[in-house]
């Protein structure tokens, strides 16, 4: 699909992965819709860097709570007129290891994390699917993790929302590809963002760079170059995919 002048709404793209999803899209022509929860000033340096494209637009939503994620998306396609590309992005990793944590501290971990990884997602998607159903087809990518798949004994409810967001994305993409609207998913482990870089700083650094064969953690650039072909230039035939962006650190059958 060619995104030149077409609306791509990518949710936590303030900063890290999503800010450089943001510029992959317009280097390819899309429009931006750059969306943030509370730091707005970070989303406006987000917004200040897209040198191609646009014009693009700044919007602000919690997309944990259902009105919220109503209000981004009617807001969005009102001002720029559409949606072709929902990216969801906006994600939070909060340890909450079954051994330390109490009952009320593991049922708010749980409640936050999904409410936020798994149904925000399924809101915007139906909401951004809804439209791209009357205006002749559209793409969906969900940034999942590895975590998905191997396990999060740290952060339960991280891998559990993952797991369930690709489930949802290969339902929806059997549901819809009839309809033009295409469903993919971008699996990374881990990224040198600001929000890991304590981590791989720390004691625990060398460890997590063994893990992959490559010696070292993906950028976010590569995940944001992967996100964006599927994006614009991914075959159709693809719908539902499961793309593995972790240096082979961990292997599927």
């Amino acid at each position: 699909m060619d995104i030149s002048g077409k609306v791509a709404l990518v949710t936590g793209s303030s900063r890290g992965i999503g800010r450089q999803i943001a510029r992959s899209l317009a280097a390819r022509g899309a429009r931006v819709a750059v969306h943030y929860r509370a730091d707005r000033e970070a989303a406006e340096e987000t917004l200040a860097s897209l040198r191609d494209g646009g014009p693009h637009a700044l919007f602000g939503a919690d997309v944990a709570d259902a009105g919220s994620a109503r209000g981004l998306v009617e807001s969005v396609a009102r001002e720029m007129g559409s949606i072709d590309v929902l990216v969801n992005n906006a994600a939070i990793f909060e340890a909450h290891p079954i051994e330390e944590v109490d009952y009320e501290g593991w049922q708010y971990a749980w409640s936050r994390t999904i409410a936020t990884n798994l149904i925000g997602p399924a809101n915007l998607s139906f909401l951004a699917a809804r439209i791209m159903m009357v205006r002749g087809g559209g793409r969906v990518v969900n940034v999942s993790s590895r975590g998905a798949f191997r396990g999060e004994p740290e952060t339960p409810a991280y891998g559990a929302s993952k797991a369930g967001l690709n489930a949802m994305s290969q339902s929806l993409a059997q549901a819809l590809a009839s309809y033009g609207v295409f469903f993919y998913v971008v699996a990374p482990g881990f990224v040198e963002t600001d929000m890991a870089n304590s981590l791989l700083r720390g004691p625990e650094g060398d460890g997590i760079r063994a893990q992959s064969p490559l010696g070292r953690v993906a950028t976010p650039e590569e995940v944001a170059r992967t996100v964006a072909f599927l994006a614009s230039d991914a075959p159709d035939f693809m719908t539902g995919a499961i793309v593995d962006v972790n240096g082979a650190s961990y292997l599927r059958s």
